[in-house]
């Protein structure tokens, strides 16, 4: 932001030279880039950040430079003569998108006197390095450049039906601009029309067709509010980028859209003459500023800046910044940020601006500011040690947004009960719908490597997924663990153990059966960790309604599991176990069972009876078929026992198994094979 020095003066006592004026202003927070002198003025040119769009017009540094000084800012009051007849009926306004463009004012003079403007106003314009054209022109950029606030004037002779309609871009729609270069609409763009056709660029440029030349003799004067994202993008795929569209990125600040109108017509009556209509034309509407009040704790500013700043000074500070004291105790004050200042939103908000126009050279360069180290939260080692886990299993971490289009949707539903959330608006092509599952998303992005020849995509990610938009339900927004592999099941499974050993030596993952659309039958499990509901995994069923517009070349096996219960059930430093000094014994058994008795009663059972000698059972495989009778199957188990003080004997282990086939026999009907 280019401002002069000689300008600034018409709204603050500037008695310092232009350096001194830029080096305080670079101590604030706009840094310095350059000052070049222009005849008895000077050029400042400013650093200003994203968050200080204010700053973008000679009011707003004005408005530092007065704190700065401690000199009173003085705005010009605009209020131009209306002796014309009604603008209504002069022109007609209409907004068809609010989406777009949520505010508008326009107003009309007739008229005018369209000529070279006067010396004063050219040389604030060359000074900044702005080239003056005519002096509508030339006002509007001058507006432009006092406040921050984009206008556009048209000639409104040459609107067909002297009409303004704002709407969105239609296909292939063709303008040219001021440029006289030739620009193709979307309909993701705003668009400025006539009765007829285009003749603006919402926010970004003006059309060739209207723009004011000598034989214009009535104006309508543009002052609108756009919003930031669809002038951002729409710069952005136009190529064109200009003075008006980097400020509605930044959000001009609505409730100055009046003064900047009434600024404009001021000064154009002031240099071009004619007669201004009464009234003015308002579509859309802009509301009120009633922002919620930031509280300051004058123990904080101390705390954070380790220095000593009087209460009474804070509240000076802020006041004269153009805050509004709204409540002041002995220890705390509340304060109603203004219009301009949107970013002052949290107490270190505050605490920055005391601090920069206190002077950050007040802070002693090696005051001592006490450290506290911070030590991780169970949760955070919990994350880290999966993450470890799953990459050392083969897996690779992806990041993907929290909301999706309902078709991603479709791909997956989880077993439990959640509401259907929405975001308004809605984020483009990325949908609006919030997952209650991160099974969708994975699939969809191990689609997206496969289309791009990355075949064996292993995936997972921690996040949230979103059950509940109430917040007395603190489980409607848990954090998941979601994987999706090409391997089989079973090492899936093997994984997911793999996770639940890392975290909680010991703990034993128990199954139920699964039925979603979306899971190959028998091939889904309900997950348990020591018996607390864990999450659930499965094989996808590639011709599932839904699933089936992936395409997908390759089986493909998901789980998804519940980060806060592994954290409940973390123990992260298990305690040493010595090395066994003894031999293990091994026995397999071959049981034939009913075809409805699960792996898990089978060695469940097995643990209750083998004694307190059994080390671990083994799942060695299953068979159906050839000399199994219809309905059974059997189950090929291995038991190993050890002793910690000896090495046992054969006795002592077939008495063991013997026990086992005989409560096998009794609750689950099993033979040996």
């Amino acid at each position: 932001m280019i401002v002069s020095l000689n300008w600034l003066r018409e709204y603050v006592t500037l008695d310092e030279s232009a350096e001194d004026i830029a080096e305080r202003l670079t101590m604030s927070g706009l840094n310095l880039e350059s000052i070049e002198p222009h005849g008895k003025d000077a050029a400042i040119d400013l650093e200003v950040t994203s968050n200080r769009p204010d700053c973008l017009g000679h009011i707003g540094v004005a408005r530092e430079a007065s704190v700065l000084v401690g000199q009173p800012l003085k705005i010009p009051d605009p209020q131009p003569a209306a002796e014309g007849g009604p603008v209504d009926q002069a022109a007609a306004l209409e907004i068809e998108d609010l989406d777009l463009c949520p505010a508008y004012i326009a107003r009309v003079i007739e008229g005018v006197t369209v000529r070279p403007s006067p010396d004063w106003l050219q040389q604030r314009l060359e000074c900044i390095g702005v080239t003056p054209i005519n002096n509508i022109v030339d006002v509007t950029n001058y507006v432009l450049m006092e406040c921050g606030q984009p206008l556009h004037a048209f000639d409104l002779d040459r609107l067909s039906g002297r009409r303004i309609l704002v709407r969105r871009g239609r296909k292939n729609e063709a303008i040219t601009g001021i440029d006289h270069r030739e620009y193709r609409l979307t309909p993701e763009m705003c668009a400025i029309a006539d009765a007829e056709q285009a003749v603006a660029i919402g926010g970004i440029m003006g059309g060739a067709e209207t723009e004011i030349n000598e034989q214009t003799k009535n104006v309508l004067i543009e002052v609108a509010q756009f919003r930031p994202l669809s002038i951002h993008r729409a710069a952005r795929m136009l190529k064109l980028h200009s003075p008006s569209s980097y400020r509605f990125e930044r959000r001009v600040n609505e409730q100055w859209l009046d003064w900047a109108s009434r600024r404009c017509c001021e000064l154009i009556l002031q240099t071009g003459g004619g007669t201004l209509c009464t009234g003015s034309l308002v579509a859309g509407s802009i509301p009120e500023w009633r922002p919620e009040p930031v509280q300051l704790r004058f123990a904080q500013v101390r705390r954070i800046l380790g220095i000593e700043v009087a209460p009474d000074q804070c509240v000076e500070i802020l006041e004269r910044l153009g805050l509004i004291l709204h409540e002041r105790t002995a220890d705390a004050a509340t304060f109603v940020p203004p219009s301009w200042r949107r970013d002052l939103t949290r107490e270190a908000d505050l605490i920055e601006e005391v601090a920069r126009i206190h002077g950050y050279e007040q802070i002693p360069e090696d005051r001592p500011i006490p450290v506290v180290a911070a030590t991780r939260t169970v949760a955070e080692r919990v994350d880290d040690r999966i993450r470890s886990t799953l990459v050392a299993a083969g897996f690779c971490e992806a990041v993907t947004f929290s909301f999706i289009r309902p078709e991603t949707q479709a791909l997956f539903t989880p077993p439990v009960e959640a509401e259907s959330l929405t975001i308004v608006p809605a984020a483009g092509d990325y949908g609006d719908t919030l997952r209650s599952s991160l099974i969708p998303s994975l699939l969809a992005c191990r689609n997206e490597n496969v289309r791009h020849g990355n075949l064996d995509a292993e995936l997972f990610e921690l996040a949230r997924v979103y059950l509940s938009a109430d917040p007395r339900r603190p489980e409607g927004q848990p954090r998941r663990i979601g994987l999706v592999s090409g391997r089989s099941f079973a090492e899936l499974r093997g994984v997911v153990d793999a996770v639940a050993q890392a975290i909680c030596p010991g703990a034993r993952v128990t199954v139920a059966p699964l039925d979603v659309p979306q899971i190959v039958s028998g091939r889904g499990a309900l997950l348990s960790l020591d018996g607390a509901d864990w999450g659930w995994m499965g094989e996808i069923d590639r011709d599932a309604e839904g699933v089936q517009q992936l395409k997908l070349r390759d089986g493909v096996t998901v789980a998804e599991l519940d980060i806060q219960t592994l954290v409940a059930a973390a123990d992260l430093v298990p305690a040493a176990q010595p090395v066994a000094g003894f031999q293990a014994v091994q026995r397999d058994l071959n049981l034939v069972l009913d075809e409805e008795v699960t792996w898990q009663s089978l060695s469940e059972t097995v643990r209750e009876t083998a004694g307190e000698s059994l080390e671990d059972v083994r799942f060695v495989e299953q068979y159906r078929g050839k000399h199994i009778a219809a309905g059974k199957k059997s189950y090929v188990a291995s038991l190993v026992f050890r002793a910690p003080d000896r090495t046992l004997t054969g006795e002592e282990v077939d008495e063991s198994v013997a026990g086992v086939v005989a409560a096998c026999g009794q609750k689950l009907g099993a033979a040996l094979r």
